[in-house]
């Protein structure tokens, strides 16, 4: 009796776990909530590494800001630096593609085609792996 009971409580905690899953589970990324997400407000860089070289100073002072019609600006006190972005899925991955004007070289080192590896609504954490063995590179933007 007791086996029984056991095994009907282990299948009844079975079912309820899968059938608690749903397609819309917000730890779900898509290319449209990553969309949504970066056009709601300003961001700033807090993490960027080249290659195993840290980077993030490069980057002070400077906010992007994302435009729903595939826009983006890279801006600081002095100049700002145009720049076009898209988020889409590929291989069951979600990319966010980074293309900026070469006014600035170190924006311009931005321009990956970046793999989305975590994302909340406040913050987004990237990275590109360079064929060829140039090694991978990590981005954090988090909201202002």
């Amino acid at each position: 009796m007791k086996k029984l009971l056991f095994i009907s409580t282990l299948l009844f905690s079975f079912f309820a776990l899968f059938s608690s899953c749903s397609k819309s589970d917000p730890g779900v990324i898509n290319p449209t909530n990553t969309s949504a997400i970066l056009v709601q407000s300003n961001w700033r860089i807090t993490y960027y590494s080249d290659n195993g070289t840290e980077g993030t100073s490069d980057f002070n002072g400077f906010k992007f800001t994302f435009s729903a019609n595939g826009t983006v600006s890279a801006a600081n006190d002095i100049l700002a630096i145009p720049g076009n972005w898209s988020s889409y899925s590929d291989d069951s991955r979600n990319n966010l593609l980074l293309n900026f004007s070469n006014i600035l070289p170190v924006i311009a080192t931005l321009n990956h085609d970046w793999h989305i590896i975590e994302k909340t609504t406040i913050k987004i954490r990237l990275e590109d792996v360079s064929g060829g063995g140039g090694g991978t590179d990590y981005l954090t933007l988090e909201r202002n």
